[in-house]
């Protein structure tokens, strides 16, 4: 019999979803959408006592597995594949009982991880908001004129998780001087300064950095520290 003569042994009983149609060898009944193999003749799930069984397709590899951990009968259901030239696994047969306690288990770990990543999310949006709260007092100490409005806002958007801005770098984590200076300085260009009109008629960005750097001087020159270095030209924006 074409396709059914060397299925694999995979320990406990095997199905064949056959390619072509089969009938019982025993009750006549098919044509056959699994059949078992014994003695070389096709048999019916009800005639090799699999009937009762349901069919789990494959998947999910932790239902799956769970399912045939709480099954005591369970079988693996394979095809052949005419391209490859061999059998492939297609799901398995379980007791309905079993699959519903998988699913239970699998429902619970999926309840737990999603009480985990709550928790993960309410811990990062608390350290988020204390080192926003840190770069903003570091703006205010290097920048004592600056709004505190003003601070926070620099302080939010610099050192926004996942935005790979100035805060979100080695250095801006760290609260180096070099960092704060860099987000205050691309606040000024953007916000005080007529840069991004600039920029939007078509002016090369050194040339528009170049026009507005006075701008940007007179404003950090109100909130500077006395004797702070001069780090404007060099801030990236």
């Amino acid at each position: 019999m074409a396709g059914l003569a060397t299925p694999p042994t995979l320990g406990g009983p095997l199905v064949v979803q056959p390619l072509r149609r089969r009938h019982c060898a025993e009750c006549r009944g098919g044509p056959l959408a699994m059949l078992v193999v014994e003695g070389g003749a096709p048999r019916c799930l009800d005639c090799a006592d699999l009937g009762h069984l349901v069919f789990l397709p494959r998947g999910d590899t932790a239902l799956t597995r769970r399912s045939r951990e709480e099954s005591a009968l369970s079988a693996v259901v394979v095809r052949f594949n005419r391209r490859r030239g061999r059998y492939e696994r297609q799901g398995v047969l379980v007791e309905e009982a079993g699959l519903a306690r998988a699913e239970e288990r699998c429902l619970a770990d999926a309840e737990a991880r999603r009480r985990r990543r709550a928790r993960d999310a309410r811990r990062r949006t608390v350290e988020d908001v204390r080192f926003a709260e840190a770069f903003a007092a570091e703006i205010r100490r290097l920048f004592p004129g600056c709004p505190d409005e003003r601070a926070r806002a620099i302080a939010s958007h610099a050192s926004l998780r996942g935005s790979g801005r100035v805060g979100r770098s080695a250095a801006g984590r760290a609260l180096s001087q070099g960092a704060v200076v860099s987000a205050v300085v691309a606040s000024v260009r953007h916000v005080d300064t007529p840069y991004d009109a600039l920029l939007m008629n078509g002016v090369t960005r050194h040339e528009a950095r170049r026009r507005i750097s006075g701008g940007v001087e007179a404003v950090l020159r109100g909130w500077r520290v006395p004797g702070m270095v001069e780090e404007v030209a060099q801030a990236p924006g």
